[in-house]
């Protein structure tokens, strides 16, 4: 991949799709393997049709339409309608509750809301409560639902100029330490910078055929697969879940696969996982979380190939990256991308740090996002007085260049590539009557990179049990945010200024999910 269409120095997105559909519209973008395809021309026409059905249920460019759905090619055309017309999309975790998906409708004012058929009547209420003016359509992962329908009915509209590169393309939610989920404001400009580096820097060309097993509401899957994919001209097969046996069977017909580090130690317990199976394999790329470099080890000595290991957020996509034709270093994530600035800075006072010494990773360049949605606080206590962007995350840069992530200066928990802010959980467990109060953290797991964990403190009298506690949680988050173990304890590790000491739990802990 080279310059963006039309030589631009910066684009928006549908102006990629608009260039392959015009140069090669037979060139397959997507396709399933129930054999289904989809070439970049048939691409470009379903998803004007998909605009088209958006303008008639009163979408306007720069209104908020939230995606609850399954992985489909249907939720593929979604997206893309969303950026041609210059809708801003806002992706939902399909297992979400229906109080999460409450609050996303409301702080993002939505105007359309989208979601599985077979969950209309569960979020029914969820929508009424959300006030304002949203209106509901399904869209189901076989391409039936109500606004499939008004597509297909509905003639490819003419949608003019595409949006300009510094609109507004997506709102995407991360739980914030304060425990409410709150909107990244993402551009059409970060996307698309974001992906052409992203391209040049893994070598992506027309060739490439991607293995897509990532959910949809995901940054790494909705933007770093999906985008680079299209800045590129390649074409990705697209699955409805990752499962370790079907990536293992699809591995011979691609040659990119992009995973969390769960996907690999799960696809390391696959019997037929060999060298054979992956000769047609150029690159296997990890991030979302940290990869144990005993996972990239146990994977090469397997494959013959070398996990590259990148590192990004949903705020700023991607930063950084182990070279593709260059040293991966196990352990570090890389070097900065093309154009993206990343230095480390001292945690209080923000002074910039010599190299090798740890501090808190900031970040610059087009990949930065424009803010947290209708916070100005917020965005501002995320930058830096120079307009450099706090990640919260500690680390150094050695001398060579390459980024090393050393922990957290948040509690943030990873847990199967997925975000976990403990605050969110602790306030679940806290209204629980009976509990005094609660903590959460992370400690290491060999199939989650890290276990989300919780440690209670009883009211005295009461009787809970784990299971009851637990049974309360998945009512109330998702999956991924459940912990997967509580212990009891009779206090709270706190130190002088009584604080909860979370690394004396960590460490208390680290072997809980060992094995025996």
């Amino acid at each position: 991949m080279s310059a963006p269409p039309e030589g631009r120095g910066t684009a928006a997105l549908p102006e990629y799709f608009a260039k392959w559909a015009r140069e090669q519209p037979q060139r397959i973008f997507l396709r399933t393997p129930a054999g289904r395809e989809l070439g970049y021309g048939t691409l470009l026409e379903q998803s004007a049709r998909f605009a088209g059905a958006l303008r008639a249920c009163g979408v306007a460019p720069g209104e908020r339409v939230v995606a609850r759905v399954e992985t489909s090619p249907e939720a593929v055309l979604l997206y893309v309608a969303c950026l041609r017309l210059g809708a801003v999309f806002v992706p939902a975790n399909p297992g979400g509750t229906p109080a999460e998906f409450e609050h996303l409708l409301r702080d993002a004012d939505a105007r359309l809301a989208v979601v599985a058929p077979a969950q209309r009547e569960l979020l029914l209420r969820a929508l009424a409560q959300a006030a304002g003016t949203c209106g509901l359509e399904t869209l189901g992962s076989k391409g039936e639902g109500s606004l499939a329908e008004l597509a297909q009915r509905s003639a490819p509209p003419a949608l003019g100029e595409p949006p300009s590169p510094g609109s507004l393309a997506a709102l995407v939610y991360t739980s914030g330490t304060t425990g409410r989920p709150k909107g990244a404001m993402l551009t059409q400009a970060n996307l698309a910078t974001n992906a052409a580096a992203l391209a040049h820097a893994w070598q992506f060309s027309g060739q490439d055929q991607l293995l897509h097993a990532l959910p949809l509401f995901h940054v790494h899957g909705l933007f770093v697969a999906i985008n680079t994919v299209v800045v590129s001209g390649a074409g990705l097969l697209l699955l409805p879940k990752f499962d370790a046996a079907a990536v293992l069977q699809h591995l011979p017909q691609a040659t990119v696969f992009m995973g969390v580090p769960t996907h690999y130690t799960r696809l390391l317990q696959e019997a037929g996982l060999d060298r054979e199976v992956v000769a047609g394999m150029r690159l296997f790329v990890s991030g979302s979380a940290p990869l144990l470099p005993q996972t990239l080890e146990r994977f090469r000595e397997r494959t013959g190939q070398t996990i590259l290991e990148r590192y990004g957020m949903t705020e700023t996509l991607m930063n950084t990256s182990n070279p593709y034709a260059g040293t991966r270093i196990p352990g570090s994530v890389g070097l900065p991308l093309a154009g993206v600035g990343v230095r480390v800075t001292e945690r209080t006072g923000g002074a910039r740090v010599s190299r090798g010494t740890i501090g808190v990773l900031e970040v610059k360049g087009p990949n930065v996002f424009a803010g947290y949605w209708r916070d100005a606080q917020k965005t501002r206590d995320a930058f830096s007085a120079d307009g450099w962007f706090r990640t919260g995350d500690l680390g150094r840069i050695d001398a060579a260049g390459y980024v090393w992530i050393v922990g957290r200066a948040t509690d943030l928990v990873i847990s199967g590539g997925y975000n976990v802010y403990p605050k969110e959980v602790e306030a679940e467990l806290d209204a629980v009557p009976g509990v005094a109060e609660s903590a959460v953290f992370g400690v290491p797991h060999a199939d989650f990179g890290e276990g989300v964990t919780a440690a209670v403190v009883l009211k005295p009298g009461a009787t809970l049990s784990e299971a009851q506690l637990l049974a309360h949680v998945r009512l109330r988050l998702s999956g991924h945010k459940v912990p997967k173990r509580i212990v009891f304890v009779t206090q709270l590790p706190r130190n002088t200024m009584g604080k909860v000491r979370k690394d004396a739990l960590r460490a208390s802990y680290a072997s809980l999910y060992a094995a025996p």
